[in-house]
């Protein structure tokens, strides 16, 4: 299975365990709950916004496979949470919100004193002055190509997690990706994760946690 050494790191820290479920005409459903772990291709991703689980179907033929199938309920809730889509999940890593931290906070005392949080920046004595030099940032060495072979382009985060993510339409056997459920609230505050699933092969409730 995809990711064995991730599953077994987060299984090392939840105490979670890969769940299966036998469903019809012959078929299996494997989930691994991975928390906030996202696998992919090119090392793992972090989400402070999802909750992620990995699923694996094995039978005999080509089955219909979507992630609209599934369905998770956390801490027995009666509404269980859908899934999102790749490209949301994406969005939400390439574009987090974020608050830019005040370099000036005011003044204090009763003087017009400013509290600079950082470095401040060199100040001239007279026009020209040597001692003072613009801030440089230091080169980053090129890296090596012996070849001389055009590098393809580095994989963008949409990219990474459409191919992790579980396959849409019909699929040979086996198949597995990854299910996002949106959950911004601390995993602390989780006592019981469920994987529902209701699809062409039946249905089946796999208890994560």
């Amino acid at each position: 299975m995809r990711y064995v050494f991730i599953a077994a790191w987060v299984a090392a820290i939840t105490g979670a365990q890969p769940k299966t479920a036998t469903l019809e005409k012959g078929f299996t459903l494997t989930a691994d709950y991975l928390v906030r772990s996202l696998p992919t291709e090119t090392g793992t991703l972090v989400t402070n916004d999802y909750l992620v689980v990995e699923v694996k179907f094995a039978g005999p033929f080509k089955i219909k496979t979507s992630s609209d199938q599934f369905l998770l309920r956390i801490n027995g809730q009666k509404l269980p949470i859908m899934t999102e889509s790749a490209g949301t999940v994406a969005a939400s890593l390439k574009y987090p919100d974020w608050t830019q931290k005040p370099t000036v906070t005011g003044s204090v005392g009763n003087g017009n004193a400013d509290v600079i949080i950082g470095p401040r920046a060199p100040v001239e004595h007279f026009p020209g002055d040597p001692s003072v030099r613009p801030t440089q940032l230091p080169r980053v060495p090129e890296p090596e190509n012996p070849t001389g072979e055009e590098k393809a382009p580095p994989m963008s985060i949409d990219e990474k997690i459409l191919r992790a993510t579980l396959p849409e339409g019909e699929a040979p056997m086996p198949v597995a990706g990854l299910l996002y459920f949106p959950f911004q609230k601390k995993t602390k505050s989780i006592k019981s994760v469920e994987l529902l699933y209701d699809g062409p092969v039946g249905k089946a409730t796999l208890k994560l946690q």
